[in-house]
């Protein structure tokens, strides 16, 4: 058995070194070199190519690189193939630190005094208290709660929205479409931490956008496919919409000639927000692979029909 990592070279000679050390049984192989793909039980990957996994005859488990799979067509994958997200501590550290930034900067009209900086104007705006800023989670996963529990001490007034019913501490917490107009009616501020699959994309929409106070704000830390992206166009420059971070863009990265560059509402950053880090994520599939030679239940496996 073998183990196979396509991904960033650089890296994935990172994740060799920790293999080597710790497990030299197992012989780990970057592509594009393979050794002998009969021999490969498990894929470490980001988006692997169908061709790619159709020479895999023996794949037991597909590891995603990433906290998302929607880069993985999973119809491409043998229904005997285990596929595994990534749940790392960098990704929820890397995400709950910029997402507590998004939602200050917005909070404290970082956009609005960089336009003044760029005309020259020395305008101060009015101070909103924090308990009077109402901020969405769309999503509350593992990354919403550690976002929701980051922006707590602030004293935001704190609302989420999952598909399904949860209840948090200290949390307004709606669900599915029945919840989602209310949920949205209060939120000043919506993140949107939503796994991206059939029912989610282009969620981000025009008639959502309606529904959010008149002035409210839009951090996209999802995926690009999220977002109708001429929707947010049209409500931000109507008004209807003050401001948006964006992370993420569909595709990525963006032409040279979309309006989203120079828009002067838009905070635009490459899709940096949470950064798996090999060091922690190599021990973490290690640690997988390891439960499953034992005959252990994988961890974090993902729902095929619910897509994440």
């Amino acid at each position: 058995m073998s183990i196979l990592y396509r991904s960033e070279a650089e890296r994935g000679r990172i994740w060799a070194g920790i293999f080597a050390a710790e497990a030299p049984d197992l012989p780990f192989h970057i592509w594009p070199d393979t050794g002998n793909p009969e021999a490969i039980e498990y894929l470490i990957a980001w988006q692997p190519p169908a061709d790619l996994l159709r020479s895999l005859t023996n794949l037991k488990v597909l590891f995603s690189i990433g906290a998302g799979v929607d880069q993985i067509g999973l119809d491409q994958v043998p229904e005997t193939v285990s596929v595994v997200r990534m749940v790392e501590p960098g990704i929820a550290s890397g995400m709950v630190e910029f997402a507590t930034m998004a939602v200050l900067a917005l909070h404290r009209n970082v956009l609005d005094y960089q336009r003044a900086q760029r005309s020259a104007e020395w305008r101060q705006l009015e101070v909103v208290p924090a308990a009077q800023r109402r901020v969405g989670i769309m999503g509350l996963g593992v990354l919403g709660q550690a976002v929701l529990q980051a922006l707590a001490p602030f004293g935001f007034a704190l609302r989420g929205w999952s598909r399904t019913p949860k209840q948090l501490p200290g949390i307004a917490c709606y669900s599915g479409s029945d919840g989602l107009e209310a949920f949205l009616g209060g939120s000043d501020i919506l993140v949107c931490l939503l796994p991206l699959t059939d029912a989610t994309r282009h969620i981000l929409d025009q008639r959502l956008f309606t529904r959010l106070p008149k002035g409210a704000a839009l951090v996209n830390l999802g995926r690009g496919g999220h977002l109708d992206q001429a929707a947010l166009l049209e409500v931000l420059d109507s008004g209807r919409l003050s401001a948006a971070v964006l992370d993420v863009c569909e595709p990525e990265p963006l032409p040279s000639g979309h309006p989203f560059w120079q828009h002067p509402s838009i905070l635009l950053t490459p899709h940096i927000a949470a950064v798996t880090r090999p060091e922690t994520s190599a021990r973490i599939v290690l640690e997988n692979i390891r439960r499953y030679r034992r005959g252990e239940p994988l961890r974090n496996v993902v729902d095929r029909a619910a897509g994440y």
